[in-house]
């Protein structure tokens, strides 16, 4: 399945759960915008910390959305390539995985882009 339809069909089931939890969805999504709009780092560096600990909890859906927002962010390949490095560099084999298909994203979404 292309990543830009795991990433909608992602996107379709938290619209659902979102309806079933409104008040937690509001909740984390609060957490989440005080985390990115606050602080001295950019978003940029923010994404690439959240695309870090991804990788190294093998959540290929969050991979997939922190790539998007990395591309919107004004990320280029190849810091790309630098964070998965160090993210291969800590977890070993299983970040290798999970590197390739944040590759893998990447390249999907730039092409579309």
């Amino acid at each position: 399945m292309p990543y830009q339809d795991k990433i909608a069909e992602m996107r379709a089931e938290l619209r659902v759960m979102n309806k079933l939890i409104p008040e937690a969805m509001a909740g984390f999504g609060a957490l989440s915008k005080a985390a990115k709009d606050t602080g001295p780092l950019g978003v940029k560096e923010k994404e690439y910390v959240a695309l870090g600990i991804a990788v190294s909890q093998r959540c290929e859906p969050c991979i997939n959305f922190h790539v998007e927002a990395l591309l919107k962010a004004g990320a280029t390949r190849e810091e790309l390539g630098d964070v998965l490095s160090m993210c291969i560099q800590m977890g070993g084999g299983p970040a290798v995985m999970y590197a390739a298909h944040a590759l893998a994203c990447w390249d999907e979404l730039a092409a579309l882009s």
